[in-house]
């Protein structure tokens, strides 16, 4: 990692990258070195990460260069599939942008930038899982995620394809779970029969699993907020202590976090 980041920092500092406007020959092989960067970058923890990127940026003495590796950092970091790598674009906003040490494009992207950091803020692995109250199909409330309990929590539509992608092997995955977990379905529309027809299809066997269906149809809640729910499927994974450990999830990924989830849970259950 040090020494692709050595040569980065070397690059970075050849008088000849800018002039009026940044070279576009130079940018390239400078981009180049960037995904050498995040590539080398990517088994390291989001503390490490945020401290090489500040390092990164800081070491860019141009303005406009600095601007161009900042704004590379914070897309890669903000698009990233990477589970918990957003933290470190809403790092750099919070530590460059925000202040006004390095600015955007232009007006839009800074919106768009602070739109995402807005929403993704109050979810990232390792804080506490907002708790919203929900509306349950019989028309009373439940509180999500309940203390106490591993919760797996879905946010869908039923005219979602990716959706119903994810739900086709849901049923499978969470057979593994040998361990108490509330499974939290909330729909993010608001047609009720499309919703109650979804309802009736899905089938969890595993005993261990609780099945709690919730919506909120005039959005008062706020969970879509406080989980970034402003595209579906967003699927978060909670260890019984209300810290979330999991979030923009795949099935697959849940597959392989359930063994942990499990350790966890079981450990809860014996201390607490």
């Amino acid at each position: 990692m040090r020494r692709v980041l050595t040569i980065l920092i070397l690059a970075l500092c050849l008088p000849a990258v800018l002039r009026a406007q940044i070279d576009s020959t130079r940018v390239a092989g400078l981009d180049s070195l960037l995904t050498q960067f995040y590539a080398a970058m990517e088994l390291e923890d989001v503390d490490t990460k945020n401290a090489e990127a500040d390092f990164l940026i800081r070491t860019c003495i141009d303005s406009l260069l600095r601007q161009h590796v900042a704004l590379s950092v914070f897309d890669h970091y903000m698009e990233s599939r990477v589970m918990g790598e957003e933290a470190v674009a809403i790092h750099v906003y919070d530590e460059w942008f925000e202040p006004g040490k390095v600015s955007f494009q232009g007006e839009l992207d800074r919106m768009d930038a602070e739109v995402f950091v807005k929403f993704n803020r109050n979810s990232l692995i390792g804080m506490d899982a907002p708790r919203d109250t929900l509306l349950k199909p019989c028309g009373g409330r439940e509180l999500m995620p309940a203390a106490g309990r591993t919760a797996l929590i879905f946010f869908y539509d039923t005219h979602c394809a990716k959706c119903r992608l994810e739900f086709s092997v849901l049923p499978a995955v969470l057979s593994e779970a040998d361990f108490k977990l509330n499974l939290y379905l909330v729909y993010n529309g608001s047609d009720k029969e499309s919703w109650k027809s979804f309802r009736r299809q899905l089938r969890i066997r595993n005993k261990n699993v609780r099945v709690i269906h919730l919506w909120d149809p005039e959005l008062e809640s706020g969970y879509q907020f406080d989980y970034a729910v402003y595209a579906t499927p967003r699927v978060f994974l909670v260890e019984p202590g209300g810290m979330i450990i999991g979030r923009r999830l795949e099935m697959e990924n849940v597959r392989e976090l359930l063994p942990v989830a499990g350790a966890i849970q079981k450990t809860y259950d014996k201390y607490k």
